[in-house]
């Protein structure tokens, strides 16, 4: 995992998955806030299980939320046009309408949004 951080915004890559599920976002959560004091995070896509991009699961939800009431701004990065679900589609739209989690196609965006 490397992590940078610009404008008091900490921008993670992993080429290991890091958010498995809710304990783990958790867990990254705390990490990352205890070790850098930032509320602003943006992950590469990679680093989240695929069963997050599923959204009849629930596990995007559940974990998106532990962001939320952590008070902790949050943006995802990569290409998401594999992706063919509508309910996905509009969830991507409707959280990137929002002021607390963004689905962004680079790092550079991310850090736009989450100084919005």
């Amino acid at each position: 995992m490397e992590t940078k951080i610009i404008n008091d915004i900490v921008i993670v890559k992993s080429k290991e998955i890091i958010i498995k599920d809710v304990q783990s976002a958790i867990d990254f959560i705390m990490t990352i806030n205890y070790e850098t004091n930032c509320k602003k995070i943006a992950l590469n896509k990679e680093a989240i299980t695929e069963d997050f991009f599923i959204l009849s699961k629930g596990l995007a939800g559940e974990i998106l939320q532990k962001f939320v009431n952590y008070q902790t701004k949050f943006a995802i990065y990569g290409d998401y046009s594999k992706y063919t679900s509508k309910p996905l589609k509009d969830f991507i739209y409707e959280s990137n309408n929002g002021k607390d989690i963004f689905f962004t196609e680079n790092e550079e965006e991310a850090e736009k949004m989450l100084n919005k």
